[in-house]
Parts: structure tokens; C-alpha cells; sequence
């Protein structure tokens, strides 16, 4: 069905007082996107011939973010209701012919349900359709009064209810189609008799039938589809729904979670095939999993790449990191962003990358800090290694070849090169260049001095006692009698 006469025209001008919260409501996230960007995203596949975000709170961070979307954003200020926000509107919309009216905070609504609302509007040849949700609990939403099985006869607000109409459990979810040249007229004729003295939407619903023109309502198929983003509730309880969505399409597509009440997946995530993923773990941005991957509990992962029989150990954090074919990394792991893992790698327990490449089959099993580093293919990295990339004012580069050797505990002060073939003696501090199959030491000649520790064990013991310790005295010569004379 072409589409070429429809506008969208999403409301966001509001600030959101219920959430508490120094941020346009609109703005808030849900489910990895801000709310009014899920909005416009399910309107896309329509073919609109153009989208509207009527702004106001905040205008220019909303505008910001709704205009790389394709959206054309029109400020209304100051702000007086629903009504006054489509007369706003009026001005952009050019000769569109129909206009698919929703707020910016209704993130849940599928591109599916407005096809439908929009087939149901252009079959009845209505002034109006509405989207309706039948809810076990209605309330605080406006009612719908129907005159027939598709007809709606008014609106009635919460507070305007009558004890049978309270009964009634079909509400307005605020997502309208309307003919333009029906709505204007209608929208002319209400009058801010409310309240906040403002012009609401829902008014030239009531003048529309009292001119016997046609409003049509459309039940929404899952009515949490229909759910609003007013408190710090509501937008867990979207969340919750978008992330649930998301793993029942990935677990459709062949993807193992466990506990999948426990799994954080954004929107944009893909898995492959047999891929397993444990409690507790992050999916997170634009990453994308290849086939028969493990990741393993507490790991959090965002806009990484990683191919086929990738195992990610518990407890890892990658960010905008690449890890090509069977690479094992963790448990503990941290990649920041830029690095690159060859196919066979291993990266061990509390190793950190930053802006590196390992070679294929490179090890760094243990404790190791690699930055701004580039290591060629079955090297091996040995524990407390480090690259001293930084020195307090510039980033240089450490290039370590192929097949080579790294002690632990050593250190290698950048820019340096350590050739192919070459080994590092264990707590070398490397300064300068190490040729292709050399060994390099770079540490104090080991001296031992026998006896040492047991003559400080007695020099500290004397210091702590000296009572103990002092010299005994030495015993006098006993004097020979005198001899008496007769």
C-alpha cells in the first residue's frame, strides 16, 4: 500500500514532571534506544512521505536527536496542549492528506499495528481511527464509548466516567490516524475548557461525531503495545518488554541463553547460530556474535565483533574490540577499544589490552598490560609484562615480531622493537631495540652473600631485646692466700 499522502506526526514537546527528572521525558531510554527514537523507528517502514517531531522542552537535544533520524523537527512554544501542538504541526505538512498522530513516549507501539491502523482507517473512510487497547485494568485511561462494533461514538475522560461506564475496560492509547481535511475543521471548533486551559487532541473526537462523520477504532493486538513512559516504572516495565522481545527473537533464530530473565541484549545485537549465552551477561551496542560462541556469566560486551567459536570466559568487559575466529579470552579479561585478535589467540585472566593487535596463536595468559602494542603470529607474553606506552605526555607504540619469547615481569619501554624469533629474559626492563633471534637481559648481576640472613635475624632480634642479649660478665682470678710468717 503506498503511502505517498501520509504524514507522521509524533508529539514530544512535553517535559515528563511524573519522572522526576531534569531530562525531556522523550529522551529517557528503554530497551538500548531513547524513547523517541523506538517512536520514529517503528514509523519508518511506513513510507510517510514525512515525519514530524513537534518539540518544545528541550528542544534542542530532542532536535538533535530525531533529525539524523529523518525527522523534521517544529518547536512549539509555549506549549498548549495536544490540540495546539497539531495546529503547530499544520504549518510543515504541506499537502498530506492523512496523519498518523502519536506521543513520543509510546516506544512499544510495532510498525505492524499502524499498518493496520492505517488499512482500517483508509477502508472505513473514516475522519478518524483510533488505536484502542482492551486492558484488565483501565485505569487512569480515558474510556471508549463505542455505537457500534467498529464505530466510536466519544472519549470519555477518567474523571467524566459514569458508574457503568467505569465498567468498560477498551482505552484510548493517544495513537490516531486522522483525514486532514476532517481534522482541521473539527480541531477549529475546540475550546481550552479544561483545567490547564489547554486544547486537547481527544476534543475533535466529540466534535467529529457530532457531525455524524465517521471514527472508526482499531484493538490494538498486544495492548502493552499501548503503554506511556510517565513514571520511573513505566520505563523499567518498557525496558523489561523490549529486552524480553529481543531474546525471544534471538532464541527463535537459534541462540541459547540461559536464564534469559538475567541477560541484557540491545536492539542492534546479533547472534549466530548455537551460540550460548549464560546468566548475568551484557550484549550491549552494536556487537555482533558469530556461530557455536560461548559467553560466559558477568561478561559485558559493547559494539564488539567477534567470529566463530569465539569463548569469552566469566567476567570479561570488551569494548569496540574485534576477535576474529576461535579466540579465547578471560576469565577477567578487560579490552578496551581498538584491539584487534587473530584467529587462535588467547588472552588470559586480568590481562588488559588497549589499541592492540595480537598475532594468531599469540598467548598473554596472565596479569599483563598491552597498549598501543602490535604482536605478531605464536608469540608468547608472560606474566606481568607490560608496555610502557605513555609517558606522561605522548602515546608511542611497542611492535613485537613473530614466534617470540617474553619473560614475565619484563617491562618494554616504548617505542620499542623486539624482533622475530627473539627472547626477553624474565624481569628485563627492554629500552632499546632487540634483533630478530637475540635474547636480551636487562637486569642487575645476581650477587649472594652467604650467612647474610642470619646475622640480620640476630641484629634485628638483639634491637628488640637488648636485655637478652647483653654479654656476660667475666669472672675474676681468685686471689692466692698471703703467706703468714711465724
Amino acid at each position: 500500500m503506498s503511502n505517498h499522502d501520509l504524514a507522521i506526526v509524533i508529539l514530544a514537546a512535553g517535559k515528563g514532571t511524573r519522572l522526576k527528572s531534569s531530562l525531556a521525558k522523550v529522551l529517557h531510554r528503554a530497551g538500548g534506544r531513547t524513547l523517541i527514537e523506538h517512536v520514529i523507528r517503528a514509523c519508518a517502514p511506513l513510507g510517510a512521505k514525512q515525519t514530524i517531531v513537534v518539540v518544545g522542552h528541550q528542544a534542542d537535544q530532542v532536535s538533535s536527536m530525531v533529525e539524523p533520524l529523518g525527522a523534521e523537527a517544529v518547536l512549539q512554544q509555549p506549549q498548549h496542549g495536544t490540540g495546539h501542538a497539531m495546529q503547530v504541526a499544520r504549518r510543515a505538512l504541506g499537502r498530506a492528506k492523512l496523519a498518523v498522530v502519536l506521543p513520543g513516549d509510546a516506544p512499544l507501539v510495532r510498525t505492524e499495528t499502524l499498518k493496520a491502523l492505517i488499512a482500517a482507517h483508509r477502508a472505513g473512510d473514516a475522519a478518524a481511527t483510533i488505536l484502542t487497547a482492551v486492558l484488565a485494568d483501565p485505569s487512569g485511561y480515558g474510556r471508549i464509548l463505542r455505537k457500534s462494533e467498529t464505530a466510536v461514538a466519544a472519549i470519555v475522560e477518567e474523571s467524566q466516567l459514569t458508574p457503568d461506564q467505569r465498567e468498560l475496560n477498551e482505552i484510548n492509547s493517544a495513537i490516531y490516524c486522522f483525514t486532514l481535511d476532517k481534522l482541521w475543521p473539527a480541531l477549529a471548533h475546540v475550546k481550552p475548557n479544561n483545567h490547564h486551559r489547554e486544547l486537547y487532541l481527544t476534543d475533535t473526537i466529540a466534535v467529529m461525531t457530532a457531525k455524524n462523520d465517521t471514527v472508526l477504532a482499531e484493538v490494538a493486538p498486544d495492548p502493552r503495545e499501548v503503554l506511556g513512559c510517565n513514571t520511573r516504572a513505566d520505563l523499567a516495565e518498557v525496558d523489561r518488554i523490549f529486552r524480553e522481545r529481543k531474546r525471544a527473537a534471538l532464541m527463535d533464530g537459534g541462540v541459547t541463553i540461559q536464564l534469559p530473565e538475567t541477560v541484557l541484549i540491545d536492539p542492534e545485537v546479533t547472534v549466530g547460530e548455537d551460540t550460548v549465552i549464560d546468566p548475568g551477561v551484557q550484549l550491549l551496542g552494536k556487537t555482533k556474535i558469530g556461530a557455536r560462541c560461548m559467553i560466559r556469566s558477568g561478561s559485558v560486551l559493547t559494539d564488539a565483533l567477534l567470529g566463530d567459536d569465539v569463548t569469552v570466559e566469566p567476567h570479561c568487559v570488551v569494548a569496540q574490540s574485534r576477535l576474529d575466529d576461535r579466540v579465547i579470552i578471560g576469565p577477567f579479561a578487560r579490552l578496551r577499544p581498538d584491539n584487534h585478535l587473530k584467529a587462535g589467540a588467547r588472552i588470559g585472566n586480568f590481562v588488559e589490552l588497549k589499541k592492540s593487535t595480537i598475532g594468531e596463536g599469540t598467548k598473554a595468559m596472565h596479569l599483563t598490560y598491552l597498549g598501543d602494542t602490535k604482536i605478531g603470529a605464536k608469540s608468547n607474553i608472560g606474566a606481568g609484562t607490560i608496555t610502557c606506552n605513555y609517558d606522561g605526555f605522548h602515546k608511542f607504540p611497542t611492535s613485537i615480531g613473530n614466534k617470540v619469547f617474553i619473560g614475565s615481569d619484563s617491562a618494554l619501554v616504548a617505542p620499542v622493537r623486539i624482533g622475530d624469533g627473539a627472547y626477553v629474559a624474565a624481569g628485563s626492563t627492554i629500552t632499546d631495540n632487540v634483533p630478530a633471534d637475540a635474547l636480551a637481559i636487562a637486569r642487575g648481576r645476581q650477587v649472594n652473600k652467604p650467612g647474610w640472613a642470619s646475622k640480620k635475624r640476630r641484629e634485628l632480634a638483639a634491637a628488640e631485646n637488648p636485655k637478652k642479649t647483653k654479654r656476660p660478665r667475666k669472672k675474676s682470678k681468685a686471689r692466692r692466700p698471703s703467706k703468714k710468717r711465724p
